[in-house]
């Protein structure tokens, strides 16, 4: 080469076709179809980056876990069975109460009972009363009496009716506690065992707002224990009572009180069921001789206020079985949930344990060949 001999500039080139070559690269798929990949739950990657120690551990959690839950079933299933005797035991007080109401009825049924208890205002001011438990763990039980609630309270405000509220349970005193539209008149906890006690407590807050004339209509919202795995959210009217000792539900479908009904938990081949028994009461008149010492008027408005009591009382003996059931069904889903993911995690640590082995045997499959 001669010196100071001088070559073509061919950088500008050079970059161009590098350029294009990337370009080609990112581009082409070599007659290969490119698919979406699904999107990876944040658990699913935490055991695909577990070691094995760790994918150990957590089977063992999930075993314990398991346990706790199946645990909590069998708890909650000797708690129904406690609620149901509790039902059974207080029948003979209220078939005798229902008896007597239904026959001094029969006696009164040509004159006008003027009952505090029954008088019929025009409706102005309502006072819910609204039952939910005190512990969470039990499915979406307090969540549907709370948007019960919420629909009736919507309703009735549309109405131009103004409504206050009595929240028996803790959840629902959370609940309208957060939510300060809601005027909360009282608050009862809920007990493990109902009693009448508890149900005295709240009826006579109730009967002293209703007979002052500070609400003119008194509204139940309660879960009705239907089985193990079904419960319907029912609004019921307490007053005013009707003097024959109908039921009504805040779309005017009436049940006689005679009309009555108990569940039984059972089990049949390894597994919980609830049967629902009609027990109709047998009522009759009272025998025409028999003389009152006391004026039937007087003895209607001596037991109108024993029956509010037992109404409430069963309804607080039906919402706490149907809490009952419903984390009865929802420790028993957490118990499923938790051996399927046992069994995949299993699943896992045996693919991972025997890449290892195929790993370690294959090096030394190669250490004996190379010597």
């Amino acid at each position: 080469l001669e010196t100071g001999a001088t070559f073509p500039d061919h950088s500008d080139t050079m970059a161009a076709l590098s350029a294009k070559q990337n370009a080609f690269v990112a581009n082409a798929s070599f007659g290969r179809t490119i698919r979406a990949v699904a999107p990876v739950s944040r658990g699913a990657l935490q055991v695909a980056a577990a070691g094995m120690k760790e994918t150990r551990d957590r089977i063992a959690s999930v075993k314990n876990t398991s346990k706790i839950t199946e645990a909590m079933k069998l708890v909650a299933a000797a708690k129904v069975r406690r609620a149901q005797d509790a039902v059974i035991n207080s029948r003979p007080f209220t078939e005798n109460l229902v008896k007597v109401l239904y026959g001094i009825n029969q006696r009164l049924r040509v004159e006008d009972v003027d009952s505090p208890l029954c008088t019929v205002r025009p409706v102005k001011r309502v006072q819910l009363v609204v039952i939910t438990g005190d512990r969470g763990l039990c499915g979406g039980y307090n969540n549907f009496v709370l948007k019960q609630t919420e629909a009736r309270y919507r309703t009735l405000t549309e109405l131009g009716c103004e409504v206050q509220i009595i929240a028996i349970g803790r959840k629902a005193q959370q609940y309208f506690k957060r939510r300060p539209k809601f005027t909360v008149t009282a608050n009862f906890f809920m007990s493990k065992v109902p009693t009448m006690d508890d149900a005295t407590a709240i009826c006579d807050k109730v009967f002293a707002a209703f007979v002052a004339s500070e609400v003119d209509k008194v509204e139940l919202v309660y879960t009705k224990f239907l089985s193990l795995v079904s419960s319907k959210p029912t609004i019921q009217t307490l007053l005013p009572l009707a003097p024959s000792g109908e039921l009504c539900n805040a779309d005017g479908t009436c049940v006689d009180a005679a009309e009555d009904e108990i569940f039984k938990l059972t089990s049949k081949g390894g597994k919980f069921e609830v049967e629902r028994e009609k027990r109709p009461i047998e009522t009759e008149e009272l025998d025409a001789g028999l003389i009152f010492e006391q004026e039937p008027a007087q003895i209607m408005d001596t037991l109108l206020p024993l029956y509010l009591n037992s109404c409430l009382l069963r309804a607080l003996q039906e919402a706490l079985a149907s809490e009952l059931a419903a984390r009865m069904t929802a420790m028993n889903n957490a118990t499923d949930n938790a051996k399927e993911l046992r069994k995949a995690l299993n699943q896992v640590y045996n693919r991972r344990r025997q890449a290892r082995i195929t790993q370690e045997l294959a090096e030394l499959v190669a250490g004996a060949a190379a010597t």
